[in-house]
């Protein structure tokens, strides 16, 4: 029986059907050090420096970088340079390919990019015209490292770090990883795609596993590899309460939706556009092909139906 409907083919040819975390983007950042007042505070009264200024930020940022580069050193770690416009989820999956480890550190990239930043800058007393600093939120180019590593339970991800006082940093991770990693842990046959699986043997344990991948568990994530990677704080400053947290800067959900046959994903295509193109729909509708496009690229690559103006006949 040939299915109807899109309702028909979701309802009758879906062999696995997931809803998980896609892509989760996450700020990393101290919320004690992201205003102007609270710089001025942690290096006047945490610190103890009588004129709270930028300059102060300088030796912090030397020390963390030469941290970093050190820790490439010691462990063997390649670091690289991005160029301009190349995918860096690209240089990810080549090094990934490299590497033989259950969990550590894949590759340290590093990248110049436009971040907010705090500078000095100087104004003038009103009663005395004495000079003095004032501390400015502004934007600067400024180095970044991403740290790219693959953890045991949650598979690859990244975490970049800004090299410039707050050290402000960012960590991105993919749930449908972190499915397949704990699918292995226990034990239960499955056969992956590059983002997302495709078939698995208990269909029913891996939606519990995307349904439990909470807050707790990425929390812990972040500080198992802040213990492990160089620290842009003393232990001094944290313990005075200065430590990182985390907030969603975006986050991509997915419903994975596998069908029994080849020609019913043919079918519900044909149907969507098809239930597509009464009136009240779209004036037109279009299928993007998969291959990348580019300005050099010559043609259209596209399957394009207009419904502009019909006359009701067919």
């Amino acid at each position: 029986m040939v299915a109807q409907s899109v309702a028909d083919i979701l309802t009758d040819h879906v062999r696995l059907s997931v809803e998980s975390i896609d892509r989760m983007y996450l700020n990393v950042y101290v919320p004690r050090l992201q205003t102007e007042q609270a710089i001025a505070w942690f290096f006047r009264e945490h610190r103890g420096q009588p004129l709270p200024s930028a300059a102060l930020t300088s030796p912090m940022s030397r020390a963390f970088v030469s941290k970093l580069d050190e820790f490439a050193t010691r462990h063997q770690i390649p670091v690289v340079q991005f160029r301009k416009g190349e995918r860096k989820d690209d240089v990810m999956a080549k090094h990934l390919r490299q590497f033989s480890l259950d969990e550590g550190v894949v590759f340290i990239g590093k990248a110049q990019e436009k971040t907010p930043v705090f500078r000095t800058e100087k104004r003038k007393n009103p009663n005395t015209g004495q000079p003095y600093p004032w501390i400015v939120k502004s934007s600067a180019m400024v180095n970044h490292y991403y740290i790219y590593a693959v953890d045991r339970d949650f598979g690859p991800f990244f975490l970049k770090f800004c090299t410039y006082f707050p050290f402000n940093a960012k960590l991105c991770l993919n749930g449908h990883e972190y499915a397949k990693r704990q699918l292995a842990h226990r034990g239960i046959t499955f056969q992956a795609l590059d983002n997302g699986i495709l078939s698995c043997a208990d269909p029913r344990c891996l939606q519990q596993i995307c349904d439990n991948l909470s807050g707790n568990k990425i929390n812990a994530l972040l500080r198992k590899w802040l213990a492990r990677l160089p620290h842009p704080f003393t232990g001094a400053d944290r313990n005075a309460g200065y430590r990182y947290d985390i907030s969603i800067l975006q986050a991509e959900f997915s419903l994975t939706q596998v069908l029994d046959q080849p020609q019913h994903g043919r079918l519900f295509f044909e149907h969507v556009i098809r239930e597509n193109l009464d009136l009240g729909r779209p004036e037109e509708v279009r299928l993007i092909f998969n291959r990348r496009i580019s300005s050099r690229t010559p043609g259209s690559f596209r399957t394009r139906i207009i419904t502009q103006r019909l006359t009701g006949k067919s």
